[in-house]
């Protein structure tokens, strides 16, 4: 039996890569993530909207994030690494194609929890919040 939500958790997801494209996944999951409940901050290096949010810049001060959803290649994330540490999540989501060993070896030594998983299949699945 797998866990059970949490009501008095915070899922504050935030979803780097975030696209106004409505073809690219990094937008799809933004949707679902409200369609859900779960605050989200999109983040990404162009200005758009996605359903009534604002896409934010890189390296905007966050707070509160539980949950950082890598959409970025691993070539990309470099720049990332200490901003996304210095953010504290309780885990960080490697999205198919964001799959990152360096940043994931990076994350143990921080003891912050990492998966290589698709975010829209843990929505769809029940099993995002567990």
């Amino acid at each position: 039996m797998g866990k059970y939500y949490d009501p008095m958790v915070n899922y504050k997801t935030l979803v780097l890569g975030a696209s106004s494209n409505p073809e690219r996944y990094s937008y799809k999951v933004v949707l679902s993530l409200l369609r859900s409940g779960i605050e989200v901050v999109p983040m990404g290096n162009k200005k758009g909207i996605i359903g009534n949010l604002s896409i934010v810049m890189p390296f905007k001060s966050l707070t509160n994030i539980h949950t950082v959803s890598i959409y970025l290649a691993p070539l990309r994330q470099e720049e990332y690494f200490e901003y996304i540490m210095s953010l504290q999540p309780k885990r960080v989501l490697f999205n198919p194609g964001s799959e990152n060993i360096i940043f994931t070896q990076r994350l143990n030594e921080r003891n912050i929890l990492w998966e290589n998983a698709c975010n829209l299949v843990l929505l769809s699945t029940n099993q995002y919040q567990s």
